[in-house]
């Protein structure tokens, strides 16, 4: 399968470009959040969906991705799910489905697909370590607008075109946002908005919340130990303050006492009042914004 030719024509990126050594899925949940909360897990089944494994074909080989949509017609808007820290797993699956069930095009990307596999280290921070420290935010942006070549190929109606994103990939929202100016929308599912800088994540979300070309809905838990309550209001103040319509129109919403990965209905950290009006919410702002 081929990406559109708009983005093969994309500039240098700032890093050395890797191969893929992840060219296929896993199956199952990472090692890292074993064992499953199987008594709150959510189950998506795809009737009336095509759904599973793709590759998307980039210069440095084949990325493996996950995409859902209804079994029939085309012409579907386009949503890029971007997964935690553990790479694709079954949650993430699950999302794509549950968006499909919606009417729409869901591919998650395995982004890490050049760095390592997440889904086979059991410690929490050897995986943050050998692996996600190393992705570039650069290669996750080409890596997402490959995607989005690949809808518009695929059946995809690109101009109706949002992402939304969980922990590592709500941070990823926010700068994909900043980023892709044919994007209508995006919820950022708890990703964190400050940080240190270096030459593979040179922003912040912070930093180009004044540059939104999309509209973002922030979803964040008031007790989250590792994203201050004050790190929120500076976001919420720059978005305030900004010149782009987009970044002025973007909100956050604070569930009191829900803690980090309120979504994550396979981990003891699933709220589901929280989760269940979040999900509301995204598909509202998505709606209400063109997607």
């Amino acid at each position: 399968m081929t990406t559109n030719t708009d983005f093969d024509r994309l500039p240098p990126l700032p890093y050395s470009r890797r191969s893929f050594i992840v060219t296929a899925l896993g199956a199952g949940f990472a090692l890292a959040v074993q064992p499953v909360a199987a008594q709150t897990l959510i189950t998506t089944d795809s009737d009336g969906l095509t759904a599973g494994a793709i590759t998307i074909d980039k210069a440095d080989g084949a990325m493996p991705a996950y995409r859902a949509q209804p079994a029939k017609g085309s012409g579907w808007p386009v949503i890029l799910v971007v997964q935690e820290i553990f790479g694709v797993h079954e949650h993430i699956k699950d999302v794509c489905r549950r968006l499909a069930k919606l009417g729409y095009q869901a591919i998650a990307p395995e982004l890490y697909a050049r760095h390592g596999n997440p889904q086979q280290y059991s410690d929490v921070q050897e995986l943050l370590k050998q692996v996600v420290s190393k992705v570039p935010d650069a290669q996750v942006m080409a890596d997402l607008d490959a995607c989005v070549a690949w809808a518009q190929a695929n059946g995809g109606d690109t101009g109706r075109l949002g992402i939304t994103g969980f922990c590592w990939g709500g941070r990823i929202t926010w700068l994909y946002a900043a980023h892709n100016p044919r994007l209508k929308a995006g919820v950022a599912w708890y990703g964190k908005l400050v940080g240190q800088v270096n030459e593979l994540t040179p922003r912040q979300p912070l930093d180009v919340a004044g540059e939104l070309h999309g509209p973002v809905l922030g979803l964040y838990g008031g007790a989250d130990a590792s994203i201050p309550l004050a790190s929120i209001e500076e976001m919420r103040k720059a978005l305030a303050l900004a010149p782009s319509a987009a970044s002025r129109a973007s909100t956050i919403r604070v569930y009191d006492g829900a803690p980090h990965a309120f979504h994550a209905d396979y981990r003891p950290s699933y709220r589901k009042d929280a989760a269940d009006d979040g999900w509301r919410r995204l598909q509202a702002w998505f709606k209400e914004h063109g997607v």
